[in-house]
């Protein structure tokens, strides 16, 4: 059987295992035997985005959570980033999310944080699995029925993470006046999002808004900007903010209709954060699919970069063992660690337009700080993922592409860590170029292991 955690969870289609009632009442049950060992809490709090099946996993984890003597503290639909804080932030011994974040609504999964806000790390991840896998979960025998915990709900969690996130700035009403439109995905944030940048003295127009159980993701969010982009100029607002279906993911959109992704968010952020003093042991974290162009502006910045694998996670371990405060993806997941303990769009989002109240410039003139070299990623689904470099004629085709480009270049391939899918992504100094080397990497993928 395959690991069932992947780069960020456990992911897959809803209703097939793990993702069924009986998965996840193995994993409540194990989740909360595992954390019942390290800490005095029995209090496990459960948070979900708006997809249809996430009732069904909610209470099935509740349910495992109970069976082992824990408590399942339920907050509803509230971002990502909302549950972490609200684990670290009271005395819970973890927090789990449903959620798949930017996939469609058929696909779910289970994210989890530890007492202090974190993600877990491999080794912790692979403890939980053996116990998932094992006969049984419990520490001492099975549970009888008077042992078992309870099911609560928690008031106020909103109030208690948008206090939170306005705590970051440093005087109120710093937005007074800025004109920005949100796009939450029909997801997670489609509620406390307009909410927040209303309260910050924003003026603020938001769509996708009305989730429906199916529409989270639906052509619309970080993964598909065109509705945004066109409400953008439409309404001459100065920024874009796109989150993804739980919430920590942003992708902006310049007051030109123009997409800033993550690695661009990250250069204008660190770029101020430099200027200003703050920027901690001069270093930025990112994942090796950071675009060749952000490499190059933080050296032109004189900052300090360190990469990492693929993973929000990853990026924060390195982050925690480096002294970093800022890091990320080009995807959108960005990590402010003297601020929060995960990737947070919202927190991003006060960030990055923070630093367009500081600079006094439109986001297109700060976005310039970077160059954007054209990168093609393909996808190609697959039926085994053996590794790489023991795919010859694979290699080969790797080999021959990145000679070809040299310096001006690069070709990167990988597996998705959540779907049958193989990622290859080749970045050059021309788009027609860049493209056609990708599509002859790619087909020698398909019929390798297609």
């Amino acid at each position: 059987m395959s690991r069932l955690f992947g780069t960020d969870g456990i992911r897959g289609v809803a209703h097939e295992y793990p993702l069924t009632a009986n998965g996840s009442y193995r994993i409540g049950r194990a989740v909360a035997s595992f954390f019942s060992m390290r800490t005095r809490s029995t209090k496990i709090i459960i948070g979900k985005d708006t997809r249809q099946s996430g009732a069904m996993l909610e209470n099935a984890l509740a349910d495992g959570i109970c069976s082992v003597g824990a408590d399942a503290y339920l907050v509803g639909i509230m971002p990502t980033p909302a549950v972490a804080y609200l684990t670290s932030a009271g005395d819970a011994a973890a927090g789990i999310v449903i959620s798949a974040s930017h996939n469609p609504f058929y696909d779910n999964g289970i994210k989890l944080f530890d007492a202090e806000g974190y993600k877990l790390t491999d080794d912790k991840e692979d403890e939980i699995e053996r116990l998932v896998l094992a006969e049984g979960t419990v520490n001492a025998g099975e549970t009888t029925h008077h042992m078992g915990g309870k099911v609560k709900n928690i008031a106020d969690v909103s109030e208690r993470y948008l206090a939170f996130l306005q705590n970051d700035l440093p005087a109120a009403n710093l937005l007074n006046g800025m004109k920005i439109i949100l796009d939450c995905s029909n997801g997670a944030t489609y509620a406390v999002a307009p909410q927040l940048f209303h309260h910050l003295g924003a003026r603020v127009g938001a769509i996708n808004i009305h989730p429906d159980g199916k529409n989270i993701n639906a052509n619309c969010g970080s993964e598909h900007p065109q509705a945004l982009i066109d409400k953008v100029i439409a309404q001459k607002a100065a920024v874009g903010l796109a989150f993804d279906g739980d919430g920590d993911r942003l992708v902006a959109i310049d007051e030109q209709g123009q997409v800033i992704s993550g690695d661009r968010i990250l250069a204008i952020c660190a770029h101020s954060l430099k200027q200003q003093g703050l920027l901690k042991n001069n270093l930025v974290v990112s994942t090796v699919m950071s675009n060749l162009g952000l490499r190059l502006a933080l050296k032109d910045m004189g900052i300090e970069h360190i990469m990492t694998p693929v993973g929000d996670r990853y990026v924060l371990e390195q982050m925690r063992a480096s002294g970093a405060i800022i890091g990320g993806e080009d995807s959108g997941h960005m990590i402010f660690l003297d601020q929060h303990t995960t990737g947070d769009g919202m927190l991003t989002a006060i960030r990055l337009l923070q630093t367009l109240q500081i600079e006094r410039k439109p986001l297109s003139e700060l976005s310039r700080i970077m160059t954007v070299f054209p990168q093609v990623l393909l996808n190609v689904e697959v039926q085994s993922k053996p590794a790489i470099e023991s795919v010859s004629q694979l290699m080969d085709a790797i080999g021959l592409v990145q000679a070809k480009l040299g310096e001006k270049g690069r070709v990167l391939v990988r597996y998705s860590g959540t779907q049958p899918l193989c990622r290859v992504m080749v970045e050059g100094p021309r788009e027609d170029e860049t493209r056609r080397y990708c599509q002859q990497i790619a087909d020698v993928v398909k019929a390798a292991l297609g």
